[in-house]
């Protein structure tokens, strides 16, 4: 592991709040452990190991049912963690895969029996190399005929830039992290308000209101100025809003987020049952599972 970043928490508390029946914690990772499945070679981070035990313990710990795994920057192409956690995991975990332009359909078909539902592009600058959009746009032809649909991860101030290639994208799209908006600027700010236009004009598109611990300023334990950005896209967007822990939470510095900590804010930005129902069971079952 990179000497700078932190392992996962080691004791999570138990959280206060339940989740429903048949909740899914739809945005977390497995790393390694490497001497089994080794990082990318181009990889730009070193995370520490987390493998696919720790993470079942953690779903089991939690409350949680299920899980969606997404293959992260630092196993680049290679999903055998992916692949194997899925294998693993049965009916109870499906996958974000990251495939390259020459992915062939009878390996794209085998990531399916696996369990793989979608792929995902990164466009973090400081996560990956740039890629061309015409290389993404092939790979989405490609995972479209499968009925897959394309996880996105970008930073706020390169929405705009996106937002032609985005809606170009034969799939359903979902943005990681809320589009990672600028907290310190309000729920109001234009730049926040032109993700929530993108969601309004594309009933194609989903977000996750995920990952508080990445962009508070206040900090835990309640991340208390996230919670009205997750808060108003679960009212706007009952239907396609998705919650994950994101453990375990590579590349953090300047504290390690208690997970349980991070399920006690669910109910702060999804206050009733019926909302808490399509967030954390519905949704994700209608995109993963049906």
């Amino acid at each position: 592991m990179d000497p700078d970043y932190l392992p996962f928490h080691p004791n999570p508390s138990k959280p206060s709040y339940v989740p429903p029946p048949g909740a899914v914690d739809a945005h977390c990772h497995v790393f390694g452990p490497g001497d089994a499945f080794p990082y990318a070679p181009e990889r730009k981070y070193t995370p520490c190991d987390a493998p696919k035990e720790r993470l079942f313990a953690l779903r089991d710990f939690l409350g949680f049912e299920r899980n969606v795994i997404v293959q992260a920057s630092c196993h680049g192409r290679d999903n055998r963690a992916l692949v194997d956690a899925l294998q693993s995991a049965g009916d109870k975990a499906r996958g974000v895969a990251v495939v390259g332009p020459d992915i062939q359909l009878d390996e794209l078909r085998a990531m399916h029996e696996a369990g793989v539902r979608a792929v995902r592009f990164n466009f973090v600058k400081r996560l990956v190399d740039a890629t061309p959009k015409e290389v993404f746009l092939d790979i989405a032809e490609k995972i479209a005929s499968l009925g897959w649909h394309i996880v996105v991860y970008f930073e706020a101030q390169d929405l705009e830039e996106l937002t032609p290639f985005l809606k170009q994208l034969p799939t359903p799209i979902v943005v990681d992290h809320m589009g990672r908006p600028d907290i310190a600027k309000g729920v109001q700010h234009p730049d926040f308000q032109r993700f929530v236009r993108l969601l309004e004009e594309n009933a194609n598109i989903w977000t996750k209101v995920s990952c508080p611990e990445r962009l508070s300023l206040s900090g835990p334990p309640g991340y208390d100025d996230v919670v009205p950005f997750s808060r108003h896209l679960v009212e706007r967007f009952p239907d396609r809003a998705l919650w994950g822990t994101d453990w375990p939470h590579p590349n953090m510095k300047s504290h390690m987020p208690d997970d349980g900590g991070l399920v006690d804010v669910i109910p702060r930005i999804a206050p009733d049952a019926a909302s808490q129902q399509r967030l954390l069971v519905d949704n994700p079952l209608r995109l993963y599972w049906s």
